[in-house]
């Protein structure tokens, strides 16, 4: 490829990693779209509000809000029925006593979850996690942010929304139940991953998205969950008019393996 070429390519895709913010965040210019890539947490500590006055001028600056899905509206994951077998049946005996333990230590009766699908259970016990740490759904950055682009009269853009994340979950194979084992089997490192991200948005932001993740995912579900979603979210973006966008979508995909930036940069 010749010289003159490729600064044509670097000029139309152009990645800008600034070392100021005190968020996760990047910027990156497609030809005449800028966007400024925000690394949310869905769930957040009251420290976490109101948001960075920065921030709040780049949102106001905007030409449009981008989110995963618009969380101030639409239906929750948590509204399917419980008509499947007692979790026993479905579950490994390791597996199963870990649940247990975790049911106690938590102080949730095991009847919340016996007969709902496997993937529900994993974001019921997530968000119990969470809370667990200090998390709420109100202080989430994207909850927040969206609160803000309302009172400003900001368009807002979903990438998927509420539906299709929970069609989602509805079409993961043997009811999601991969992502339940995950949840118990990686139930310690997910806290620390949670503790971390919240630390990107109190302390230290990370600079450039190749850093290494704790694993809390099998390669299979992280496939599906985060490498094919940002593929799918890519060329949302590439496929925007001219502008000027915050884009805030989960911290986790912005960052490790298969991240939205580096996608982003693909010619």
């Amino acid at each position: 490829m010749s010289g003159n070429i490729w600064r044509s390519l670097r000029s139309f895709i152009s990645p800008l990693f600034p070392a100021s913010y005190r968020w996760p965040a990047m910027d990156v210019r497609l030809g005449d779209r800028y966007l400024h890539l925000v690394g949310s947490i869905h769930m957040g500590t009251r420290d976490m509000q109101p948001l960075p006055a920065r921030l709040l001028r780049q949102l106001q600056q905007a030409d449009a809000l981008i989110v995963e899905a618009d969380i101030t509206q639409g239906g929750s994951p948590f509204d399917h029925r419980g008509d499947r077998p007692a979790l026993s049946t479905r579950l490994e005996s390791h597996a199963m006593d870990t649940l247990i333990a975790l049911c106690q230590e938590m102080n949730l009766s095991l009847s919340l979850f016996d007969h709902l699908p496997a993937w529900q259970v994993a974001l019921m016990l997530q968000a119990q996690q969470a809370q667990m740490l200090g998390l709420r759904p109100d202080y989430g950055i994207d909850y927040q942010l969206l609160q803000v682009a309302k009172g400003l009269n900001k368009p807002v853009i979903e990438l998927e929304g509420a539906d299709a994340q929970i069609a989602l979950l509805t079409a993961l194979p043997d009811d999601g139940m991969a992502l339940l084992q995950d949840t118990l089997q990686h139930w310690h490192t997910n806290a620390r991953l949670l503790q971390m991200m919240v630390s990107w948005w109190m302390d230290t932001p990370p600079r450039q998205p190749d850093i290494t993740l704790p694993v809390t995912f099998s390669q299979a579900l992280n496939e599906t969950l985060i490498g094919q979603r940002n593929a799918q979210w890519c060329h949302r973006l590439q496929a925007l008019a001219a502008g000027n966008y915050v884009v805030a979508v989960g911290a986790l995909h912005l960052y490790g393996q298969d991240n939205l930036p580096e996608m982003l940069k693909r010619p």
